[in-house]
């Protein structure tokens, strides 16, 4: 089964700026899934604690779509997307459970979307600027996704909701932050951790995918 969801994305690698696992293989490395695991509890944990201070809604995407980049880069499988949701789900869980600070109903919900979306865009394993705007578009729709839940809640006059502002204060100026935040949130990750094409000539780390002997 996980070898069917998390099958190799040879563009990823061949792009990523970062070292990815040796000896690539169709079969799933267990230090693969750790990686993975790992960086979609991080992606919660930064989503949870870090605070930038900015007033600008919808800024917190960069929270998590930079770190599940970078386990894209990590390890570039097809389906990685959602080993780190679920993994950032489960830490989100233990933290609720445990009686900790949660992000609010629109920082969690483009955490618990983005590595889906991040699978679905980037499906056909295509780099270049294909690659970039599959970081864009699941960017945007996680912020489109997280835009709709808060103004749903602030609708419906949940606490917690925007610092007290009413829905009709809130909703202009966010409309377009969440909007422009999950672009440039894409947009940044995606440069972070991938070239714009794929790297020319062979090295240690860009070895076609074999089979396990």
């Amino acid at each position: 089964m996980l070898r069917s969801l998390l099958s190799p994305a040879p563009a990823l690698r061949g792009a990523s700026r970062l070292p990815t696992f040796p000896g690539i293989r169709k079969d799933v490395q267990a230090a693969e899934l750790v990686t993975l695991m790992i960086t979609g509890a991080g992606a919660a944990l930064l989503s949870t604690y870090l605070d930038f201070n900015l007033a600008l809604p919808g800024h917190r995407i960069v929270l998590s779509i930079f770190p599940m980049a970078m386990g894209f880069g990590l390890v570039p499988r097809r389906g990685a997307g959602s080993i780190m949701g679920a993994s950032a789900t489960l830490t989100i869980s233990a933290l609720g459970l445990a009686g900790a600070r949660v992000p609010g109903v629109g920082g969690l919900t483009s955490l618990l979307l983005v590595g889906p979306l991040l699978d679905v865009a980037l499906r056909r394993g295509r780099g270049g600027w294909r690659l970039y705007a599959a970081f864009v578009l699941a960017g945007a729709l996680s912020n489109a996704a997280a835009f709709a839940v808060r103004a749903g809640a602030k609708l419906a006059g949940l606490r917690g909701t925007g610092g007290g502002r009413t829905l009709a204060a809130w909703l202009p100026l966010s409309v377009w932050t969440y909007t422009a935040a999950g672009i440039l949130a894409g947009l940044i990750s995606a440069a972070a951790w991938f070239h714009w094409r794929d790297r020319h000539g062979a090295g240690p780390g860009d070895a076609p995918f074999v089979e396990p002997d």
